[in-house]
């Protein structure tokens, strides 16, 4: 029998780390703040623009970039945790493959629909619950191998996806693996924003990654405090030397500051390497880092990372809604036209979409916290899928 199938009742699981949930509610948190500047912010000028966006909108769009690392790894990490609880390897790889499959079918249908109410219209955009759900296919099958394979590929697939960037294929196989764009399906356009490749070896290192989760506290958290400064350093070496780690190299810039800005400003569609290298980093210490007791502020985070997707489902409609009402109220129908037309969006400026922000994780608190101790007193398996 290999490392990898393992049962788990060999192991006795561990009480639930509330450090993991904790992170994953501060990401869940900066999501939020992400969507509600696309959904409320002033769409004329893109964050990642160093000739025209200001450093609060480039910092604005940069702090949501450890979201989808930090979901795709920690569900790596929380699928090895997860293992260790059921009879055996066989029930863990169906898991994966029917949690996999019921987040693709999500991403199709409820997360189109809280993105766009306009479900009819003939577009799909693939993004990070479809990775998600992809990533978990794949580790059903990768987990099979030994531990140390799901390292390898996990490390060659991150970083090795970007040598072949220059690769030049038409295919629609080609796009949803490792080149972001368009294609047609029949008569539906589907856009891949999240191609697979780096989130499929982010997932299979996380789940690699998880015996560390089992050590002892003292022990767990110097080894991820110096596995993340470990990604935090060769981040700076690659980045630096522009040699290798993504297709668009940091360049000097006119506006004072702005050059350091540049090198922060790496790809995220795929993530490149110094990408994943830039986000996991930081993730990884602060997952050594916030083990003690946690302040009210951490518990409330906690909440929001004990159902992850919950909270994702229901905050897309939420911001949704609020910015067509807001649209009526100040203009009507003719409001909500002119913002989609003139590619301007709702218009708010950067300060008020903070405020709308902290809005709505007020709102978005009461129902994770419910559905969190729904969670928590019960054992229904459908709870396992939200």
């Amino acid at each position: 029998m290999t490392e990898g199938t393992d049962p788990a009742s060999d192991s006795p699981a561990r009480p639930r780390l509330s450090s993991l949930d904790r992170v994953r509610g501060l990401v869940m948190a900066l999501m939020a703040l992400d969507h509600t500047r696309d959904f409320f912010g002033d769409w004329s000028v893109r964050p990642t623009d160093l000739a025209r966006a200001s450093a609060a909108l480039f910092f604005t769009r940069w702090i949501t970039h450890f979201c989808a690392p930090t979901f795709v790894l920690l569900a790596g990490v929380s699928a090895y945790l997860h293992e260790r609880k059921l009879a055996s390897g066989a029930a863990s790889s169906r898991f994966l493959l029917t949690r996999g499959l019921w987040l693709i079918v999500l991403e199709l249908t409820v997360v189109r629909a809280g993105w766009s109410f306009a479900v009819h219209t003939p577009r799909v955009t693939l993004q990070v619950i479809w990775a998600l759900g992809c990533s978990m296919v794949a580790l059903a099958a990768l987990r099979w191998l030994p531990r140390w394979a799901i390292a390898v590929v996990g490390a060659l697939l991150c970083a090795g996806h970007n040598a072949l960037d220059r690769v030049e294929w038409s295919s629609a196989l080609w796009s949803i693996l490792h080149v972001s764009r368009r294609f047609n399906v029949g008569g539906v356009r589907v856009f891949v924003l999240y191609p697979l490749l780096p989130w499929i070896g982010l997932m299979a290192l996380g789940y690699a990654l998880g015996p560390v989760f089992e050590r002892p506290d003292r022990q767990r958290n110097r080894s991820l405090i110096a596995l993340g400064a470990g990604c935090v350093a060769a981040f700076a070496a690659l980045r630096l030397s522009n040699v290798y780690g993504d297709p668009a190299p940091w360049t000097a810039q006119a506006r004072a500051g702005f050059t350091a800005l540049s090198a922060l400003n790496v790809t995220k569609y795929p993530p490149s390497l110094a990408f994943l290298l830039m986000t996991v980093g930081p993730v990884l210490v602060l997952l050594g880092v916030w083990s003690s007791p946690t302040s009210a502020v951490g518990d409330r985070l906690e909440k929001f990372g004990r159902v992850p997707l919950f909270f994702y489902v229901l905050h897309l409609p939420m911001l949704q809604l609020s910015a067509g009402l807001y649209l009526l109220a100040r203009g009507g129908v003719a409001a909500i036209q002119s913002a989609v037309t003139s590619g301007r969006g709702t218009g708010l400026p950067l300060s008020a979409v903070y405020l709308v922000w902290v809005l709505v994780l007020l709102a978005l608190y009461p129902a994770c916290r419910w559905f969190s101790a729904l969670k928590q007193r019960r054992r229904d398996w459908w709870l396992s899928y939200l």
